[in-house]
This record gives C-alpha cells, sequence and structure tokens, in this order.
C-alpha cells in the first residue's frame, strides 16, 4: 500500500495542537488524513472548498458516561498553520454513502440527521485514493461500532468488497523499530489494525448472512453451491416461460380490454364535461373572490374612518376643552379686585392664564395645530388677557408701593426723635410687600418686561424712606453724644498747648459710628435681599450663612423671608446661576434703591473727625470689619457703601497727617531752634494714642502714617541743626536721643517704628562720633600739626635726627604741649559735660569711680614716660603721643563723669576710645623700634 498521510505523526501532532488551542479538552485525535477536495454547505452555489484535514478525536468522560466522538475539518490559515474550521458529531452520522457519478470512486457523503435545513447539503469529500477511501471510512464505521455501538447504512460500496479490502491491508506491528517516533507510530499501527479488524467482522458477518440465504434457494431447486451454471441457465428458462404466459393472457383478455377502453372513453368525456365545468365556476369564484375583496376594502376603509372620526372628535374635544376661557377667570383678569381678599383667586387666575398660553406653544401642542384659524384667535385672545391684567396689575402695584412708604413717612413715630434713637422697622411694609409676592412672580411669567417699572417705582419709593430714616438717626446720634468741644492740636504750639484736648475721651465718637454702621448696614442687606427676592431677580442668596455683621431686626419680621424664595409660576424651586445675566440690573437697581444714604454717613465720619481725628483710625477699623463680612454678589452696594466710607476715613485719617507734617515744617521757620524740638515728644505721645485705636486691618494705615511723620521730622530736624553749624551736632544728639527715650517701648513691639528707631539711634551715633572728633581737633589743633610736621620727616630722615630739625626740639613740643594744655579749664570741660547731661535721664549706672582709677593710672603712665624719655633720650615722636592720648582721655573722661551716662549710650563712646588706643599703640610700636634696639625684651 502507497504511503499514505494517515501515517503522517507530524500531520496528527499539528491536529492535536490545533484541536488544544481551540479550547478543547480531553480530546484525543486517534485518526488524521489529508483530503483532495470537498464540497460542503456551498454545492449549490457551485463553490469549492480549498484541501481540510480530517480528523477523529474522542472525548473521554471522567464521570463515567459514555465517551463521545467528533470528525472535526481543519483548514490551512496563513501562516501554513492547522486551526479549526468545522465540528460534526458522529453520534448524528446515518448513511455513508460513495458517490457513483465519481468514476474514481474516491468520493463520499456523509449524511448527519441534524442538517435539517433542505438547502444545506450533506459535507461531501474527495480523497486521494482509494486506499485513503477506505481507510477513512472503516476508522468512522469503527468508532460508531465502539463507541456508538451502531453502524450507519452503507451505500455505493460492497461491503465483502470492504471486507476483504480491511483483511488484505491490515498492519502488522513492528514491536522492533527504534526509531525517534517508535512509540507513537506503534501505538497508530495498533489503533488501525483495531479498526481494521472490527470492521472486518462486521462485514463479513454480513456476507455470512447472505451466503446462507443462497444456499436456502439452490435447496429449492436441488442443486449445489457449485451448479452455478445450470442454475443460471433454469433460472433463464423459468423467466422465458413467465414472459411467454403473461403474453397469453394479454391475447386472451382483448374483449376485455376493448370494453375498459370505451369505459375510459366515457370517462374522458365525463372529466371533459367537469373540466369545463370547473373552468366556469373558477371564473365565477374568481369573480366572487374580487367582489368580495372589494367590499372588505371598503368596510377596512369605513372601519378606519370610524376610528378616526372617534379619534378626532375626542382630539378635538381635548383642543376645545385648551381653548375655553372659564368665565370666573376672565372676569378675575379683566375687572377683578386686588384687594388682600382677592388675592387668592387673582394668582389662580394667573396660573391658569399661564398654563393656558404655554399649552398653545409648540412643545405642548402638536404642530400641526399651530396654524389653525381657532388656535390663532385664542392666542390673540389669551394675549389680549395677560395685557390688560398685566396693565392693570403694574398700576396697582405702583400705586401701592407710593401710598404704603407715604404712610410711613407722614408717621413721625416710625423714625428718632428729639432724647429717642429708634432703629428702623420694616416688618410691617415687608408683611404687606409680601403678599403681592406670588403676584409678581406670575407677573414676570407673563410680560418679563412689565418689571422694569415696578422695580423703579418700588426702589424710588422705598429710597425716600431710607434717606428720612437714616437722616434722622444720624441727626439725633450727634446730638446725643456726648463729646469734647474743643479739639486735640498734637504737634503745633507750645509745650503746655499740645496736648490740648489729647486726654478727653473721644470713645463716644467711634461707638456713635459703630452704632450707625450697626443699625443701618444689616438693614441695608436685608433690604437688598428682601429687594432681589420680591422682585424676582434670578440671583444667588444675598446674605452669606454665619456672617457675623449681618444681624435681623428685633422685631422678627424677617425671619418670615423664606417665603420669597425664588420659583417659577408652576412652583418649580429655581437654581439661580451666580453668573446670571440679572446681576448687573440688581445692582443697577439697588444704586437706584439706596442713592442717596451715603451722605448721612459720610456727616457722621466728619463730624468724628472733626471731634478727634485720630477716631478715623477705630473707625476705619470698624468699617473693614463690616466690609469682610459682605460677600454676597447682590449686596454689591452695600460693599460700595463701605469702600466709600474706607475711603473717606483713609482720606481725613491722610488730612490729618498731612496737616501735622505741615505743624512740623512750620518749626524750620522758626529764627533760631535750641533744646528738644516740641514735636519729639509729642510725637511719642500721639503714636501711644494711635496704637490705642488699631482695630482689625488699620495696621497699614498706621503704619503709612508713621512713615510720613517720622520722614517730616527727620528731615526738618537736620534742616534744622544745618541752620547753625557750631550746634548743629548738640541739636541732632539731644533730639535724636529725645527720639529713642520717648518711644523705647513702643519701637519694640510696632516695627515700623523700630525701623526708625535704629534710625535714630546711627544718626545719634553719627553726630557723637563728630561732635567728640570736633573737640578734640579744636583743643590739639596745633599738636596735631607738630605730630604730622614728626610723621612726614620719618619717610625722609632717621628718628634720631627729627629732635635736631628747625621747629621740633623738645623746647618746641614742651611749648606747644603748654599752650595746648593751657586752655583745658574744669570749667570748660564740666561745660562740655553739660551738654550730655542737660537731655540724659541720672538713673543709670554711675561709674565715675571706674574712670577716676583710669585717670590715675593714665597721670602715674605720663610721669614714668617723662622720665623714660628724657633717661633713655627717647624720640619726641614717643613724648607727642603720649601727651596726646593722655590729655584727650583726659578730657573725654571728665566729660563722662561729669554726666551719669546712660548705658546704651557707652558703646559709641567706649568703641571710639579702643579704637584710638589700638591705632596709636600699633604707631608706637613701630617708633620705638629702632630706639629700643637691645632694650626690646625688658
Amino acid at each position: 500500500m502507497a504511503k499514505s498521510s494517515a501515517d503522517d505523526a507530524e500531520l496528527r501532532r499539528a491536529c492535536a495542537a490545533a484541536v488544544a488551542a481551540s479550547g478543547a479538552r480531553g480530546e484525543e485525535v486517534t485518526f488524521s488524513i489529508r483530503v483532495a477536495k470537498g464540497r460542503g454547505i456551498f454545492e449549490k452555489l457551485g463553490r469549492l472548498a480549498k484541501p481540510r484535514v480530517l480528523a477523529l478525536t474522542v472525548k473521554q468522560s471522567s464521570r463515567g458516561e459514555a465517551n463521545k466522538a467528533f470528525l472535526r475539518v481543519l483548514k490551512y490559515s496563513s501562516g501554513a498553520v492547522l486551526e479549526p474550521a468545522k465540528l460534526y458529531k458522529l453520534k448524528h452520522l446515518t448513511k455513508v454513502e460513495v458517490i457513483s457519478s465519481d468514476p474514481s470512486g474516491c468520493t463520499f457523503v456523509l449524511g448527519f440527521d441534524n442538517l435539517r435545513s433542505q438547502s444545506v447539503a450533506p459535507p461531501q469529500w474527495t480523497m486521494r485514493n482509494i486506499d485513503d477511501r477506505n481507510r477513512l471510512l472503516f476508522c468512522i464505521l469503527n468508532m460508531c461500532k465502539e463507541i456508538l455501538s451502531y453502524l450507519p447504512k452503507v451505500v455505493g460500496i460492497d461491503i465483502v468488497e470492504l471486507a476483504l479490502w480491511a483483511k488484505e491491508n491490515t498492519l502488522t506491528i513492528d514491536n522492533q523499530v527504534s526509531t525517534q517516533d517508535g512509540q507513537e507510530t506503534s501505538a497508530v499501527t495498533q489503533t488501525e489494525r483495531k479498526v481494521t479488524v472490527t470492521v472486518e467482522n462486521d462485514l463479513v458477518s454480513q456476507a455470512k448472512e447472505e451466503e446462507e440465504d443462497m444456499e436456502a434457494l439452490l435447496d429449492t431447486y436441488v442443486m449445489g453451491i457449485g451448479e452455478a451454471d445450470a442454475f443460471s441457465e433454469r433460472l433463464k428458462q423459468e423467466l422465458v416461460a413467465l414472459e411467454a404466459a403473461n403474453v397469453y393472457q394479454l391475447l386472451e383478455s382483448e374483449p376485455l380490454i376493448e370494453e375498459v377502453l370505451q369505459g375510459l372513453d366515457a370517462a374522458s368525456a365525463t372529466v371533459d364535461d367537469m373540466d369545463e365545468w370547473l373552468r366556469i365556476f373558477n371564473l365565477k369564484l374568481r369573480h366572487m373572490r374580487e367582489d368580495i375583496a372589494s367590499i372588505e376594502s371598503r368596510n377596512n376603509g369605513l372601519e378606519m374612518q370610524s376610528v378616526n372620526n372617534k379619534a378626532l372628535m375626542e382630539e378635538l374635544d381635548k383642543l376645545l376643552e385648551r381653548l375655553r376661557i372659564p368665565q370666573e377667570f376672565a372676569a378675575s383678569l379683566t375687572g377683578g379686585s386686588f384687594e388682600e381678599s382677592r388675592m387668592l383667586k387673582n394668582v389662580e387666575a394667573c396660573e391658569w392664564l399661564t398654563g393656558a398660553i404655554r399649552s398653545l406653544e409648540v412643545p405642548n401642542l402638536d404642530p400641526c395645530y399651530v396654524n389653525m384659524r381657532a388656535v390663532r384667535e385664542k392666542k390673540a385672545e389669551l394675549e389680549k388677557l395677560k395685557t390688560t391684567f398685566v396693565r392693570r396689575a403694574s398700576e396697582f402695584l405702583r400705586n401701592y408701593f407710593s401710598s404704603l412708604v407715604d404712610f410711613m413717612i407722614s408717621d413721625k413715630s416710625y423714625f428718632s426723635q428729639r432724647g429717642q434713637l429708634k432703629r428702623p422697622d420694616h416688618a410691617d411694609l415687608r408683611y404687606k410687600c409680601r403678599t403681592y409676592a406670588r403676584l409678581l412672580q406670575h407677573l414676570k411669567g407673563l410680560d418679563k418686561s412689565c418689571l422694569g417699572p415696578l422695580r423703579k417705582a418700588y426702589c424710588h419709593s422705598l429710597n425716600l424712606l431710607l434717606r428720612r430714616e437714616a437722616r434722622e438717626f444720624a441727626n439725633e446720634l450727634r446730638a446725643s453724644t456726648k463729646a469734647p468741644k474743643n479739639p486735640a492740636v498734637w504737634l503745633e504750639g507750645s509745650n503746655g498747648s499740645g496736648h490740648n484736648g489729647s486726654s478727653a475721651d473721644t470713645s463716644t465718637v467711634s461707638d456713635a459710628y459703630s452704632r450707625m454702621l450697626t443699625i443701618f448696614i444689616p438693614l441695608l442687606v436685608d433690604e437688598s435681599s428682601f429687594f432681589a427676592h420680591f422682585m424676582c431677580f434670578e440671583v444667588p442668596a444675598l446674605v452669606p450663612a454665619g456672617s457675623p455683621n449681618v444681624n435681623k431686626s428685633k422685631s422678627g419680621g424677617n425671619d418670615a423671608d423664606d417665603d420669597l424664595g425664588l420659583m417659577d409660576p408652576d412652583g418649580n424651586d429655581l437654581k439661580p446661576d451666580s453668573t446670571s445675566a440679572e446681576l448687573g440690573t440688581l445692582n443697577e437697581a439697588l444704586q437706584e434703591l439706596l442713592d442717596g444714604i451715603q451722605e448721612d454717613f459720610y456727616a457722621v465720619v466728619d463730624w468724628a473727625y472733626k471731634i478727634d481725628p485720630l477716631r478715623c483710625i477705630s473707625m476705619h477699623g470698624i468699617t473693614e470689619r463690616y466690609l469682610s463680612g459682605q460677600k454676597a454678589d447682590a449686596a454689591g452696594f452695600v460693599r460700595k457703601l463701605l469702600d466709600d466710607l474706607e475711603s473717606r476715613i483713609s482720606v481725613q485719617f491722610s488730612r490729618f497727617i498731612d496737616e501735622a507734617c505741615h505743624q512740623i515744617e512750620r518749626n524750620e521757620r522758626n529764627v533760631r531752634q535750641t533744646g528738644i524740638l516740641a514735636y519729639i515728644p509729642r510725637f511719642a505721645v500721639l503714636a501711644s494714642r494711635m496704637e490705642q485705636y488699631i482695630q482689625g486691618q488699620s495696621r497699614d494705615l498706621i503704619d503709612k502714617a508713621y512713615t510720613k511723620l517720622v520722614s517730616t521730622m527727620f528731615a526738618t530736624l537736620e534742616k534744622i541743626a544745618q541752620s547753625d553749624p557750631k550746634t548743629a551736632d548738640i541739636v541732632l544728639i539731644e533730639n535724636y536721643a529725645a527720639f529713642q527715650n520717648s518711644l523705647y517701648d513702643l519701637a519694640n513691639v510696632v516695627p515700623t517704628l523700630a525701623k526708625f528707631y535704629h534710625q535714630a539711634s546711627e544718626s545719634y551715633e553719627l553726630a557723637c562720633t563728630r561732635h567728640i572728633s570736633s573737640l578734640i581737633y579744636l583743643q590739639f589743633e596745633r599738636l596735631f600739626q607738630f605730630n604730622r610736621k614728626v610723621e612726614e620727616l620719618t619717610y625722609t630722615i632717621a628718628a634720631e635726627e627729627i629732635p635736631f630739625q628747625l621747629g621740633l626740639s623738645k623746647t618746641d613740643l614742651r611749648r606747644v604741649l603748654k599752650s595746648s594744655l593751657s586752655g583745658v579749664s574744669n570749667r570748660e570741660l564740666f561745660h562740655d559735660a553739660a551738654v550730655f547731661q542737660s537731655f540724659l535721664p541720672s538713673n543709670h549706672i554711675n561709674r565715675c569711680a571706674q574712670r577716676g582709677q583710669i585717670l590715675l593710672w593714665l597721670k602715674n603712665n605720663y610721669t614714668f614716660f617723662t622720665w623714660f624719655s628724657a633717661e633713655f633720650n627717647f624720640s619726641y615722636v614717643v613724648c607727642t603721643y603720649f601727651f596726646v592720648v593722655f590729655q584727650t582721655y583726659h578730657l573725654l573722661f571728665c566729660i563722662i563723669d561729669n554726666s551719669s551716662m546712660p548705658c546704651i549710650f557707652f558703646p559709641c563712646i567706649q568703641d571710639a576710645m579702643i579704637i584710638h588706643v589700638i591705632a596709636t599703640l600699633c604707631r608706637l610700636t613701630s617708633q620705638l623700634a629702632p630706639c629700643i634696639g637691645g632694650y626690646r625684651r625688658h
């Protein structure tokens, strides 16, 4: 037998991999073979499938159930890899038919009982040769026998022939094969052998049954199995005899046949007549069917027309119901009263009118009805009703607002009177206005443009009331506040007049301003909120939750404002957007509502400024606190009012600071200024008072004032000091020291003052340094000149030759020292010390004892150095420096000892002394080096 693809182990492994990749678990490939071509379900279309691979698989059951057999059709993918294409269950196989039209005999068809559709042809396959066909059919029949216990019907192939082929082509098992795939090949051979033997036995059993039937037939003719020719001849003779008998019978039955033929002719004529009648009846029936169809069509049309007419009547009834105007609503809309008792009926009429107008619009009404004349006429009638009602309601509300406010203005009990401050109470006004809140909401839904005149009328009327209340309250507030009549003068006049009125208590002024804000700011915010809700502005809430500066009226009338929440005419709550386009319109209306009331606040601010300008600080803090509490979008005018008040207060305070600076600058024009300037201590008192008045966010305002005042003070001080160069440093020392002493405590807590404190300290040190240097230079000018000459000669000649130069002898040095020291007297020293003592406090440590010890040491050293110079004939340079150092420090210590200087001023003088001593010793060392010689180590 030729090499078959069924023996290809690689093909079987590829089939097993494809089956496993498809997700089938537990299936074992028992047989696989390539097919030359196949014709599947597209047979009727004439489409030939590509070559396929057929594989028989068995799925072992683990639950004790019977095993399952499958026929899998595999195809080659684009990568030449097998993949499942079709799956057939062998339990549905009923027929195996070999196609007789194929001369090769390699084409067969498998019939499955589950292919019920007539349009789906059973699968047809063509094998490469007869052996491949027989091998596949044997495997299929054997699996059906072993697993399913039945054999399908075999058609088109001789079973005996198939059994003989199976017997001849049975494969033997070679147990000695030692190739790499030996075990797998052996297993395949055993499987095929089992298949062959099983099917062969079945076919042999069928052949035996046929043989037994043939022997029984031969026994009937008393013949043996070997007498086939005689049996064939016998059958031919019997066939000839039967044919002759049939001919004889036909000849004998001719008369009967004639009768039968006559009967057939009569029957044929009858049938023809019947056929004619049937044609006539069919024609009549066709006409009847056409008539019946026409009648049914007309009946269907009539029924449809009846249904449509009924639906039309119902729709027209609904439309008429929409178009009908109730008499009571028409009466309320055209001529009804707007009294409080009638408001419920008016609101119901508005709701009906709004709903009726909306029901005739396209979203709620079918578009086909829009152009109907009845609908157009009814729309016009409803528009006329709407216009009439809106005009009547708007006119009534304008008159109502005006009359309500006029009544309140005419009653003086609503306002503050002499000796009695009264908080404005608008509870009754809001209660009466809330009666018409729903009416306004419906008016907005009917005609939004009508709200503009109504808002203007309400703003105009209420503005008169608010301005009258603010004016009366502010007048009575100023009249009832006890305040000093003479204003304080801080930085002008003599020492005594500078504090006039500064110690008087002016807290009642800021308390009055705070009370004004406490009463009217919440009132204005509430009025703005009520106006926005009452006049149907779609804006967020005006009063933020938890606002610290918003107080409700004591009467509790504002607690009922919750019923003014924004709603549409259908009663649904509106969710206003914070960026609503109406926010600008609302702010314009609030401007008109509250315009003019700021003048009364300005009057209170100006009145407080005239009494005590420093109260601007506390008023600024109060205003800032209220301003930080107004966060609502619609309270824009209240924020603007507070901003204007804050600006007004800042301007007034800046005006006070400018006047104070002007008073300081006026000191510059005086003829002569000595001692501590008057504005230095007054500024300390002013700063202390300003710090007491600070509230909230006023620190920036105060710091700017400090900067401007102190800068002006220092600039004026420098100008005054420069007017007299002889006493310039003394004036600066005295005033800068006084500035530091007076602001020492405040500078520790106020950063701005600390900055100017350090600036004054630096200026003070510079003035002290300049003054001490000028004292020393004036007293020892000739000695310094002598010293410079000696220094200049040291660059040109040796130090030992200097005493022999003209004007630099020992006698000349003594003459210069005598003339320099002769001008120094205790009176002059004490006079210079008095300059410091005149402005320095005396409550610091007295260090006179320590100064006396230093003086004693210097005097002893002076005697020693004088002897030392004479003994060793030192250079006059040494004597010159020591005389200068001694006399300079003697002068400084006399000044310090006679003035109990505070410790804070010691570092300046001590540093100057230390620097001078270090410089002197360094220069002495360089001068003594060539003179001492061998005595240097001593």
